[in-house]
């Protein structure tokens, strides 16, 4: 069903801080995952700024603190709460440990972190290859662990932050792990983003009726974070040779996280769900990559694809 949208006049140059001007998130919580670096940080200050209380979901716990004493410090008296909780979405026990831990309504959840273009093909303890693991199935994990608490706030949003990387490869189902075909940095991670947007069609499919939304967004080729720390000079000047992909042009961390922060709070995209966007803008349809800078696959928003993915990854989990 299509949902009507309160018009707005954000884009590509907009920031978090102009996107969350003028809300109020008093009385909500919020966790935004890998909120150590880069727009994780920044979409937990505007989400914090607004009034919301927000806990920084990291692997490392000192690096968080510093973050949220930093953010405290720097935002104004009538700003929520910052807490850090620890959170490495490839070991298993610490998303179960983090989920319950949890009490209470979650109204916000934002799979923010992840890693991309590993060189070599590595496994987490369960044997699953790790971008998928980490961009994925752990925050589907985090997600189905915390569904009653996102169900009791009702009108909760979870956002995940996906990539124009989704080009790169659909999720191929009959190999998730390198274990028959040669391993490429590039398909792997495209198939990690890909599914980052087929959980957001799903779980707005499955979730709707506990009136949660789900969506699935593109940040923006950001200059300042370390999401490429896996990827040398060689490799980044080599990307668009190897992957046919143009870059988009660059953003600050303050509009990278733009989208995010419209997703996960913004009025004029109320009930919105199972959409994927960019620039703050609901994303067109592309047929291919090569030269692309902007769009969506449409096996990126196929209700099958979601479906499939979404049992398998049920099964993966336990």
């Amino acid at each position: 069903m299509s949902v009507p949208q309160t018009p707005h006049t954000f884009g590509a140059s907009t920031t978090a801080a102009e996107v969350i001007d003028g809300v109020d998130l008093h009385g909500r919580r919020a966790v935004v995952t890998g909120a150590s670096s880069g727009i994780g940080v920044e979409t937990a200050r505007a989400l914090a700024a607004a009034g919301a209380d927000v806990t920084l979901a990291v692997r490392d716990t000192e690096a968080g603190a510093r973050v949220a004493a930093r953010l405290a410090a720097e935002l104004p008296a009538t700003s929520g709460k910052l807490t850090v909780g620890r959170l490495d979405l490839a070991d298993r026990s610490t998303v179960a440990a983090f989920v319950a831990a949890w009490h209470g309504p979650l109204h916000i959840l934002v799979g923010n972190a992840g890693v991309m273009a590993l060189p070599e093909v590595t496994r987490t303890p369960d044997g699953r290859e790790t971008q998928f693991a980490v961009n994925h199935l752990g925050h589907f994990a985090l997600a189905v662990g915390l569904r009653p608490a996102l169900a009791a706030a009702d009108g909760a949003r979870i956002v995940s932050v996906s990539s124009i990387g989704h080009l790169f490869s659909p999720v191929v189902f009959d190999d998730l792990d390198y274990r028959f075909r040669p391993y490429d940095p590039w398909t792997s991670y495209g198939q990690s983003k890909t599914a980052n947007i087929l959980f957001a069609v799903g779980a707005a499919e499955r979730w709707a009726g506990d009136g949660i939304t789900a969506n699935a967004l593109m940040p923006g080729n950001i200059g300042d974070t370390s999401l490429a720390r896996y990827m040398g000079p060689e490799q980044l000047a080599d990307f668009i040779e190897t992957t046919g992909l143009a870059l988009p042009p660059q953003k600050s961390v303050e509009q990278g996280a733009a989208t995010s922060v419209l997703l996960a709070a913004s009025p004029t995209v109320e009930g919105v769900t199972g959409r994927y966007y960019e620039d703050c803008a609901q994303a067109e349809p592309v047929a291919g990559r090569d030269g692309a800078i902007a769009g969506v696959a449409p096996y990126a928003l196929d209700r099958e694809n979601a479906d499939r993915l979404w049992s398998l990854s049920e099964q993966l989990i336990g």
